[in-house]
């Protein structure tokens, strides 16, 4: 299943356009960056992710996370 599949089966399930499921995860990216009070940890984490500006795009954090499972698989 690809990226545009996903998309379509998360709008579909929740009644929003694919236009809206990015945004939201664009909105909870850049909350999750932004957010005042992180932990050491989630500042880890963040810093980790491979993106070419501040906040990563849900394209580079999916990418991140999929690499990341793979590792764990090993």
């Amino acid at each position: 299943m690809n990226m545009r599949e996903i998309y379509r089966k998360v709008a579909r399930k929740h009644g929003v356009s694919v236009k809206e499921v990015k945004r939201d995860m664009q909105a909870a990216i850049e909350f999750a960056y932004n957010r005042a009070g992180r932990s050491e940890g989630e500042k880890t984490v963040q810093e980790s992710v491979e993106r070419a500006n501040g906040v990563p795009t849900v394209k580079e954090l999916i990418a991140f996370a999929v690499g990341e499972l793979r590792e764990q698989e090993k």
